[in-house]
C-alpha cells in the first residue's frame, strides 16, 4: 500500500467516533449511511416555473475533515502529474506507460470512489470532482481513469450483489483489474436500444453464452472486467417472450474475449480504445447486474450518474490554459503593445475565466446535491453540466491556441494536444444532441404529469386549484412582478447579486409559461420539435448554470473567500449575457414568431440531403 493510502487511512482513523455532525450548510459525506425521504429534483421544477432555492442556496460545502483529507490528497497526485507524467510522449506513442499506470494505481486513483471496505478511497462525488480537475490535465489518462470507474464498473457499485461487490471490487479498487464499459455497437450508437449482441440461456440454466462485438471501447484492449449488455429473452407477465437488455460482468478469463487493434484517434490518444468480442463466451448466471432484461436501466443510471465531473475536469483544464496562456500574453509584444493590452485578447481571457467559473460552480454544486441524503435524482443536471462544460471546454481550447497565434498550431506546445482531446468531450457519454433531448424532454415530462394532474382536479371541480390557475393566468397577462423569493427581506442571495437574482427569478417564471404554451401547443408530438427542445434546453442550462454561479459567488462574498469580488464580476457578465440569451431563445419560441427560422432551415436541409450535396451554382456559372 502506497505512503498516500496509509496517510488517508491514518487520518481516517485519527477522526473522532462517532464522527460530528456537518455545519447546517454543508452536505453530510457520501462515507456515512444516507437515509432520508427522497428530494424533489432541482431541475425539473424549472419547468414549472419553480425555483426551490432550498435546494441550491446556501452553495454546499464539505466539512473540515473531508476538506483537510483531500487536501492531503490532492498535493501527491498534482506532484505526479508535474514531475512523473510526460503528455507529449503519451501523444506520440499513443500509449500510457507501464510506470505511469502503476503510479497511478499506486495513488488509489483507480478506486476513488470504491468504498473503503472494498480497499478504494470511498470519496463522495465532491472530493471525486476535485481529484478530476487534476487528472483532466492529462486526456488519456483521464479517460482511461474515468472509463474504469465512472462506467466500467459502475454498474457493480449501483445495482451489484454483495457477493458480486466482494468478489471483484478489491482488485479494480488496486488497479489489478482494470474495467471497460461494452455497449456501443456498429449500427447502436446513441440509440442504446438497439444493441445485437446476444445473451442465450443454457439448458441447465447455470449461465448464458454470449455472442457479438461491441466497438470504440475505451480500455478495451487493458481490461480483466467489462460491463457488457446484450439482448437476452424474457417471459413477461403475459406469458409472450420478449427480447430485452440485460448486464453482465463478463471476465475475460472466461474465454472467448478477444480485442482489435488500438483505434488510431484525433485525440485521448494514449487512452485504449479498441473493438471487443464475445463469441460463446460462458457468463455464470450469478454475473448478471440487477435483474434479467433490466439492463437499459442500469445502463442508463451508469451513464447519468458520472457525467457532473466534466465540469470540475474541464474547469481543471481550462484554469490550466489561462495560466500558460497569460504568462505569453504579458510578454510577447506587437506594435510596442504587450498582447495583454489589446482589448480582443482581454475579451478571450475573459471568456475562459466565465466559463471556467459557471461550469466549476454547476459541477460542485451537482456535486454537493448527490452527496446529501434522500438520494436525489440530479440526472438532468448532471446532463447540463456535461453539455455546457464540453462546449465551453472546447470554445476556450480554441481560444487559447489563437492567443498563441502560430505557436499554439506547432506541436512543441500543449495547445493544439488539448484541442484534439478536448473535441471528443461532445461525442462521449452521450452526445450534446442527445443530451439536449433528454434534458428537455425529461423536464417538459415531468411539468406535463403536473399539469396534466391539475386539469383534472379542476375537472373534478377542485375550486382551489382553478382559482390558483385563473389568478396566475391574470398576473401574467397584467404584467406581475416576479418574486421567487431570493431577493427580500427573507432572501438568499447576498446583496451584491441582487439584479442578478433577479434577472433569473423572471426568467425562471417565463420559461414555466413558455413550456406551459409549448405543451398546450404541441401536446405528445413535442417528441418531435427537436428544434424546439434544442431551445428549451439551451434556456433551462443557463438557468441552472446562472443559480450555481450566483449560489457560490454569494457564499464566497458572505463568508470573506480572497477575490469575491471578482468572482461577482465574472458572476455579473455570465448572468447578463445568459439572461438576453435566454429572452431571445423563449422569443423564438413564441408561436408565429418572426424570430423563428425554423420552418426555413428544414427546408434547406432536406433540399441538401435530397440531392446529397451543396446544390447552389458555382458564382462562375453562366446561363448565357
Amino acid at each position: 500500500m502506497s505512503a498516500v493510502l496509509l496517510l488517508l487511512r491514518a487520518l481516517r482513523a485519527a477522526r473522532p467516533r462517532p464522527r460530528p455532525q456537518p455545519q447546517p450548510r454543508a452536505g453530510p459525506s457520501a462515507r456515512g449511511l444516507r437515509t432520508a425521504a427522497p428530494r424533489r429534483a432541482f431541475a425539473k421544477e424549472l419547468f414549472l416555473g419553480t425555483l426551490r432555492k432550498e435546494e441550491v442556496f446556501p452553495y454546499p460545502e464539505i466539512s473540515n475533515e473531508e476538506l483537510a483529507e483531500i487536501n492531503q490528497f490532492v498535493g501527491p497526485v498534482e506532484k505526479f502529474f508535474n514531475e512523473e507524467v510526460d503528455s507529449k510522449k503519451i501523444d506520440q506513442d499513443a500509449k500510457i506507460p507501464p510506470e505511469t499506470l502503476q503510479g497511478l494505481k499506486d495513488l488509489g486513483l483507480f478506486g476513488m470512489q470504491i468504498p473503503e471496505e472494498y480497499g478504494g478511497l470511498g470519496l463522495s462525488n465532491t472530493m471525486y470532482a476535485r481529484l478530476g480537475e487534476i487528472t483532466s490535465l492529462d486526456g488519456s489518462i483521464a479517460v482511461t481513469l474515468a472509463a474504469h470507474q465512472a462506467i466500467g464498473l459502475k454498474g457493480i457499485l449501483i445495482a451489484g450483489t454483495e457477493e458480486q461487490k466482494a468478489k471483484y471490487l478489491p482488485r479494480l479498487a488496486s488497479g489489478e483489474h482494470i474495467a471497460a464499459f461494452c455497449l456501443t455497437e456498429p449500427g447502436s450508437g446513441s440509440d442504446a436500444a438497439s444493441i445485437q449482441t446476444r445473451a442465450t440461456l443454457s439448458e441447465d440454466g447455470k449461465h448464458f453464452l454470449l455472442n457479438g462485438s461491441k466497438v470504440w471501447i475505451s480500455n478495451g484492449g487493458l481490461a480483466s472486467i467489462f460491463t457488457v449488455f446484450a439482448r437476452t429473452e424474457v417471459v413477461d407477465k403475459d406469458g409472450q417472450v420478449k427480447d430485452k437488455i440485460t448486464a453482465f460482468i463478463v471476465e475475460r478469463d472466461f474465454g472467448g474475449v478477444s480485442h482489435g487493434k488500438p483505434e488510431d484517434k484525433l485525440g485521448i490518444r494514449g487512452s485504449n480504445t479498441c473493438e471487443v468480442h464475445f463469441e460463446n463466451t460462458k457468463v455464470p448466471i450469478e454475473n448478471v447486474i440487477g435483474e434479467v432484461g433490466g439492463g437499459f436501466k442500469v445502463a442508463m443510471n451508469i451513464l447519468n450518474s458520472g457525467r457532473f465531473s466534466m465540469g470540475s475536469a474541464s474547469a481543471g483544464m481550462i484554469k490550466k490554459l489561462i495560466e500558460l496562456t497569460s504568462e505569453y500574453a504579458c510578454t510577447r509584444k506587437q506594435f510596442n503593445k504587450k498582447l495583454s493590452q489589446f482589448g480582443l485578447i482581454q475579451e478571450k481571457f475573459c471568456l475562459m475565466a466565465v466559463k471556467a467559473y459557471v461550469m466549476e460552480s454547476m459541477a460542485y454544486l451537482t456535486a454537493g446535491m448527490m452527496d446529501r441524503p434522500g438520494f436525489p435524482d440530479c440526472s438532468v443536471e448532471a446532463a447540463m453540466v456535461k453539455v455546457f462544460s464540453s462546449e465551453g471546454a472546447w470554445a476556450c481550447v480554441s481560444e487559447a491556441l489563437q492567443i498563441l497565434g502560430g505557436l499554439g498550431y506547432m506541436k512543441d506546445y500543449p495547445y493544439e494536444r488539448y484541442l484534439r482531446d478536448t473535441r471528443i468531450l461532445l461525442i462521449f457519454e452521450g452526445t450534446n444532441e442527445i443530451l439536449r433531448m433528454y434534458i428537455a424532454l425529461t423536464g417538459m415530462q415531468h411539468a406535463g404529469k403536473i399539469l396534466t394532474d391539475k386539469i383534472k382536479a379542476i375537472k373534478k371541480g377542485n375550486v382551489g386549484v382553478a382559482l390558483g390557475e385563473f389568478m396566475t393566468r391574470l398576473q401574467d397577462s397584467l404584467g406581475r412582478k416576479v418574486d421567487l423569493g431570493l431577493v427580500g427581506h427573507h432572501g438568499v442571495v447576498h446583496p451584491s447579486l441582487q439584479e442578478n437574482a433577479k434577472k433569473l427569478e423572471e426568467n425562471v417564471h417565463y420559461f414555466g409559461t413558455t413550456v406551459r404554451g409549448l405543451l398546450s401547443r404541441f401536446g405528445k408530438t413535442i417528441v418531435e420539435e427537436q428544434l424546439v427542445l434544442k431551445r428549451v434546453a439551451d434556456v433551462v442550462i443557463n438557468l441552472y448554470a446562472m443559480t450555481a454561479a450566483i449560489s457560490r459567488a454569494s457564499r464566497s462574498i458572505s463568508i470573506g473567500l480572497r477575490n469575491h469580488d471578482h468572482e461577482v464580476l465574472l458572476t455579473n457578465i455570465f448572468c447578463t449575457e445568459a439572461y438576453f440569451k435566454n429572452n431571445y431563445a423563449m422569443a423564438q419560441l413564441e408561436k408565429y414568431a418572426d424570430e423563428n427560422l425554423d420552418d426555413s432551415i428544414k427546408k434547406a436541409a432536406k433540399q441538401i440531403l435530397e440531392k446529397r450535396a451543396y446544390i447552389c451554382s458555382h458564382p462562375l456559372d453562366r446561363t448565357f
